[in-house]
């Protein structure tokens, strides 16, 4: 008589065969973080706070004060940000920081757009065209400004005159209704080349196919640049928009080196005022300034990216 010897692990006849479960990974070891990390963030972030967070939340609590920058100083509460609406400096401040960062913005991105284009192009040179014009984004922006400065005050004027162009024979930094136009200028000036480089980015990325596809369709340029080129490139515009604008909001170097808020106050920058007041012992009252200056620029900032959702292209 044959004796049937059950294996260990294995079922007996006819009962089903049990399937043996996968070992499970352990979870808590899974979501155990490097310690790396800690290494990397903790001290940033310790020092994000001391250098931002901190001052901020300090210069935000003596915007309601009388602070003059020393000595004592009394609690004031809102009466600082209520004078800030009614200060003529200050209002005649926002009105030409505003003007000059919707002008420069503009400019910026209708020339930047079409070097874009052009350098993107199939053109001799194109890398030492390119070099020279990003030369502006390695150059302190106060030297910039004093140069010009020399420009339109001396140089400028004296070819005008002896060209006859009468008008211009004088410096258009001493004329308080021209007296923005250089400064807007040497902003957009430096101010090119980074959106000229967001432009070639994105014209990179559209593909040549769709080009070619327009070509044999018969498209001529401008009709390829009107459906083609702007609308993939919206993007990238909406991009530059809100950096530009955001960057042209807090204009100070420009005016400093150029006009110093001149003249008669007429290209001083709400960021000049603010400066000027934290060493003139209005250091409270300007802090309050300061704030309402960066819920304007939270303002913009947030309208334009509202008005670029819309679309769904950002």
């Amino acid at each position: 008589m044959t004796q049937i010897v059950q294996q260990p692990g294995r079922p007996e006849s006819g009962e089903p065969e049990r399937s043996i479960p996968a070992a499970q990974p352990n979870r808590r070891k899974s979501r155990k973080i490097d310690p790396t990390f800690y290494w990397m963030f903790v001290p940033a972030l310790v020092f994000f706070f001391i250098f931002f967070t901190a001052p901020a939340i300090i210069g935000l609590w003596f915007s309601f004060t009388n602070y003059p920058g020393y000595g004592v100083w009394d609690f004031v509460g809102i009466a600082n940000f209520l004078s800030v609406f009614v200060d003529p400096v200050v209002l005649r401040a926002y009105v030409f920081t505003i003007g000059f960062a919707i002008a420069t913005t503009v400019i910026v991105n209708v020339i930047a757009m079409s070097l874009a284009i052009a350098l993107n192009g199939k053109i001799k040179f194109k890398t030492t065209l390119r070099t020279m014009y990003f030369i502006p984004m390695v150059l302190s922006m106060i030297v910039v400004a004093y140069v010009f400065n020399y420009l339109f005050t001396t140089t400028l004027p004296g070819l005008f005159a002896q060209w006859g162009w009468t008008f211009w024979s004088s410096s258009m930094l001493s004329d308080p209704n021209w007296a923005w136009f250089p400064i807007v200028i040497v902003s957009a000036w430096a101010g090119i080349p980074a959106a000229t480089i967001i432009y070639i980015a994105g014209l990179q990325s559209i593909d040549d196919e769709v080009y070619e596809a327009a070509d044999i369709d018969g498209a001529t340029a401008w009709q390829k640049l009107r459906g083609i080129t702007l609308p993939l490139l919206f993007g990238f515009v909406a991009i530059n928009l809100v950096l530009g604008f955001k960057a042209n909001l807090g204009v100070y170097d420009q005016v400093v080196g150029m006009t110093n808020g001149g003249p008669a106050g007429a290209t001083t920058s709400v960021a000049q005022v603010i400066f000027t007041g934290f060493s003139g012992g209005y250091y409270g009252y300007q802090m309050a300034n300061a704030f309402i200056f960066l819920l304007v620029t939270l303002g913009f900032s947030i309208i334009q990216l509202r008005a670029m959702r819309r679309r769904g292209d950002v």
